[in-house]
């Protein structure tokens, strides 16, 4: 099912063309990474997608109208930095925020348990440190039971370890079934959290699809024998090796996504080589993202 259809999305700042056209499809329980430097067009995609902001042109439409005009009661967001009562404690200020979504909302301590944050339930927002103020912020969007959750660079501006607290909240908030959709210029944010990506440059959708697998399934595979030469000759007389490339001890390839990986050690083996290093590596978001993006 998907929860969100984009078409053509185009939003014009002046001279800028913050969004070119964009065209995106979210289904349902993914988690979802908006993936793109800084000024590429993901907050302007998340301003319109939840109606802050206006388009000049395309559409978007919310699980698929099933909800009309109330799509928005079944969405939870942040956009910019928390704000909460300061002298209020986590319970009181969750209060209010069900007050304001107008929701009959009783379980806070479950939603805080979820948070990591129940241990500080009674403590005012003031003593909070940054992390935990954000943490805060994610269970305000947990009020309601909303299907889909909406994140802008959830981690900005906080510590190693206020990092790594988010990052587990968020990874334990998607596994509940919600669909979440983050956006973020943190490679390594993305690859950590999301199950899908979309890389936005330039306000332009440069490619989507599952992490660790925009441009292909195959694995990349690290190897080495006592015969260096003869090994790269065999890798490079074999159909479903590519991208052969040495270096210093040893010879980085990709095995194509129908073939085991085993097979290259077996096959080595028949041919008197004795391998010395074989390890397959997944690609990382990392070389998919320079590589959609070096010529454009």
């Amino acid at each position: 099912m998907s929860v969100l259809s984009i078409k053509n999305l185009t939003k014009s700042y002046g001279k800028v063309r913050a969004l070119n056209n964009l065209n995106l499809e979210i289904e349902a329980g993914n988690i979802y990474g908006l993936l793109g430097p800084n000024g590429s067009g993901k907050t302007t995609t998340l301003g319109i997608i939840l109606g802050i902001l206006g388009k000049d042109n395309g559409t978007y439409e919310w699980f698929d109208g099933e909800y009309g005009n109330q799509h928005r009661m079944h969405i939870g967001a942040i956009l910019e930095t928390p704000n909460f009562y300061p002298y209020l404690d986590a319970v009181d200020n969750l209060d209010i925020v069900a007050r304001i979504k107008n929701v009959k909302q009783s379980n806070f301590d479950e939603i805080l348990e979820q948070v990591n944050l129940a241990h500080r339930k009674t403590s005012k927002f003031h003593s909070y440190s940054l992390g935990m103020k954000q943490r805060l912020a994610i269970a305000a969007t947990l009020i309601g039971n909303p299907k889909v959750l909406i994140f802008d660079e959830p981690t900005n501006g906080l510590d190693p370890q206020g990092i790594s607290e988010v990052r587990d909240v968020l990874t334990r908030v998607a596994s509940n079934g919600n669909t979440v959709i983050m956006a973020s210029h943190l490679l390594d944010e993305v690859e950590k959290i999301c199950s899908h990506v979309a890389i936005i440059k330039d306000g332009v959708l440069r490619k989507t699809g599952q992490v660790g697998a925009l441009l292909n399934n195959d694995a990349q595979v690290h190897i080495a024998a006592e015969d260096m030469l003869g090994l790269e000759n065999m890798l490079l007389s074999l159909p479903y090796i590519s991208n052969v490339v040495k270096r210093d001890h040893i010879i980085e390839c990709n095995v194509s996504q129908d073939k085991n990986v085993s097979e290259l050690n077996a096959k080595a083996f028949q041919e008197g080589l004795l391998l010395t290093h074989l390890v397959s590596k997944k690609q990382s978001l990392e070389d998919e993202f320079l590589e959609i993006t070096k010529e454009l």
